[in-house]
C-alpha cells in the first residue's frame, strides 16, 4: 500500500495555486520571465509546484555561483516572503534538495500529498509514478533515486555533472524523435486505487503534458496539469487554482 503524506491547509487559506512542467532553462527567458511575474502577482495564498519547474537540476550547489540557477533561487526567494510555496520533486529535478529548498524558503513535499483544503481532499502527485506501461522509465527512475546512486554523482565536480546531464537530455530529445514511440499515460486503476487508499476524490498531477480531466467512475477524477512553454504555438502558461468552489484552470497567456 502507497504511503500518503497529508497537509492540512490553514483556514485562512482561500486560495491555492498549483503549476508544474516549466522545465525552466537558460536559453527560454520567455517561460523564466513569465514565471518571474506569476510569482509577483498571483493573489493565492500558497503555492504548490508539483515537479519539473527545471528542465534540469544538477545539484544544489549549482545555485551557490552566479547564473541561472541563482537567478531562479532569487526568484524563489522574494516569492517566498509574499506565502507559502512547496516543492514537489519531478522527474527532471528530483535532485533538488534540503540546502536549495531552505535557500528559497520553500517546503519540500512528499510525493504523494493528499492536501486537505475547503473540506475535500485532493490527493497531489509528479504523475511520473502511475505511468506503469513506462517499465523502462521506471527501472530508471529506482536506479537514479537510489541514495547510493545520489551520493556517487553529487560527488563529480558540478561541471562534470552538467556534462552528464546534457548528454541524458540529447539522449531523451532523440528517444522522443525516434518513430513509433508510444508515451505512457497515468493507469487509471492505479490512480483509482490511489484515490480510494487516501481517501479522495481528485488526484492532481502533472509530468504527462497532456493537459486534461478525466472521469474515473464511482466520483473519481483526476486532473493534468500544463506544461509552460512561451516558445510554442500557441504559448502554453496555466495554472490550476483551487477554492471552495472547487478547481478552476486559469491562463497566464
Amino acid at each position: 500500500m502507497t504511503a500518503f503524506a497529508e497537509l492540512v491547509a490553514p483556514a485562512a487559506w482561500r486560495t491555492v495555486d498549483l503549476i508544474s512542467d516549466l522545465h525552466l532553462q537558460s536559453s527560454d527567458t520567455a517561460t523564466f520571465e513569465a514565471w518571474r511575474g506569476y510569482l509577483q502577482t498571483t493573489p493565492a495564498d500558497a503555492i504548490f509546484i508539483l515537479g519539473d519547474l527545471f528542465e534540469v537540476w544538477v545539484g544544489d550547489d549549482a545555485a551557490t555561483e552566479p547564473g541561472f540557477e541563482a537567478q531562479c533561487a532569487q526568484v524563489l526567494r522574494e516569492a517566498a516572503t509574499r506565502r507559502p510555496l512547496f516543492f514537489m520533486h519531478g522527474n527532471r529535478d528530483f535532485l533538488v534538495g534540503p540546502a536549495f529548498a531552505e535557500q528559497c524558503g520553500m517546503r519540500l513535499v512528499d510525493d504523494p500529498t493528499v492536501l486537505a483544503l475547503h473540506d475535500r481532499r485532493w490527493l497531489l502527485s509528479h504523475g511520473d509514478l502511475l505511468c506503469l506501461e513506462d517499465t523502462e522509465y521506471l527501472r530508471f527512475r529506482a536506479e537514479v533515486r537510489a541514495p547510493a546512486w545520489r551520493s556517487a554523482f553529487l560527488a563529480r565536480p558540478l561541471a562534470q555533472r552538467r556534462a552528464l546531464a546534457r548528454s541524458m537530455r540529447a539522449q531523451s530529445e532523440d528517444r522522443k524523435r525516434t518513430p513509433g514511440v508510444v508515451w505512457a499515460d497515468v493507469d487509471a486503476d492505479a490512480a483509482r486505487t490511489w484515490l480510494q487508499q487516501a481517501g479522495a476524490t481528485t488526484l492532481i498531477h502533472g509530468h504527462t503534458h497532456w493537459p486534461a480531466t478525466h472521469e474515473l467512475g464511482d466520483g473519481l477524477e483526476r486532473i493534468v496539469l500544463s506544461d509552460w512553454d512561451l516558445k510554442a504555438h500557441p504559448a502554453r502558461a496555466q495554472l490550476l487554482c483551487l477554492s471552495s468552489a472547487g478547481a478552476q484552470r486559469v491562463d497566464l497567456r
